[in-house]
């Protein structure tokens, strides 16, 4: 089975092999995938990460040997790399492969600190805030545009989690929290009636950030999201679970 790598900072993944075909959800730079079919134009990929499955373009990847990379991840919002004699954007949460040569990187712009060694809590507040204001997307998972539960997944990548992709399956992670006055930092919360539809992330308990219209923070409480700048709850809470040991 082929293995393949994203080279642009950002490229859709679709539900069926057309461009008019609804985007599920995004592929970053760095991140690889195996090809389980190929036509002349798509393939259908499985990313390795989180074995989410869809059709991308052939042009937007290339074919990587079969061996165990390992990557960095980008804390920087926006910055720039060149590969071969191509400078293109780099995004934040996008894997850059240690073995520079594997995609022929030349140079990135900044000195990217990969790893900060600060508190816990310190260091996730500051990925958690890098993409407040984010424009809700269907399928996103950059700066550029994300949904809720992709918003999720990158955050919970830089401490080295590999969270699955959608609300429902990121539900069935971790240890399930009945007591809301033990709530904490980090902590998933999931929303909707029978079916999970929302999830976001503690900061508090009376905090929350999420994507929803936008990535924001607004007001938690036993029975759900409320929106200040409305005067409504706009979520119905559901469950909290705690995925990260801090």
């Amino acid at each position: 089975m082929l293995e393949g790598i994203c080279v642009l900072p950002i490229i859709p993944m679709r539900v069926n092999k057309s461009d008019k075909s609804e985007m599920i959800n995004q592929v970053l730079f760095g991140e690889s995938f195996k090809v389980l079919q190929q036509d002349k134009k798509w393939s259908k990929i499985i990313l390795n990460h989180d074995n989410y499955c869809g059709w991308i373009d052939n042009k937007q990847y290339q074919i990587i040997p079969k061996i165990n990379n390992k990557f960095q991840i980008s804390n920087k919002k926006y910055t720039n790399i060149k590969i071969a004699n191509t400078q293109q954007p780099l995004l934040l949460g996008s894997f850059i492969p240690k073995n520079r040569k594997l995609i022929n990187i030349i140079n990135i712009e900044e000195k990217l600190s990969f790893c900060e060694m600060l508190p816990f809590r310190t260091w996730f507040l500051k990925i958690a805030k890098k993409y407040i204001n984010t424009p809700y997307l269907w399928g996103g998972r950059s700066p550029l545009g994300i949904d809720c539960s992709g918003y999720t997944q990158m955050v919970y990548r830089f401490f080295n989690y590999n969270l699955p992709r959608d609300a429902f399956q990121q539900e069935k992670e971790g240890e399930k929290i009945f007591n809301f006055s033990k709530i904490k930092l980090g902590d998933l919360a999931f929303f909707g009636d029978k079916k999970t539809s929302h999830v976001g992330i503690i900061l508090s308990r009376s905090k929350i950030i999420h994507a929803s219209g936008k990535v924001r923070i607004d007001n938690l409480n036993q029975k759900g999201i409320y929106n200040s700048e409305t005067n409504l709850y706009t979520h119905k809470l559901k469950s909290i679970k705690r995925i990260l040991s801090n």
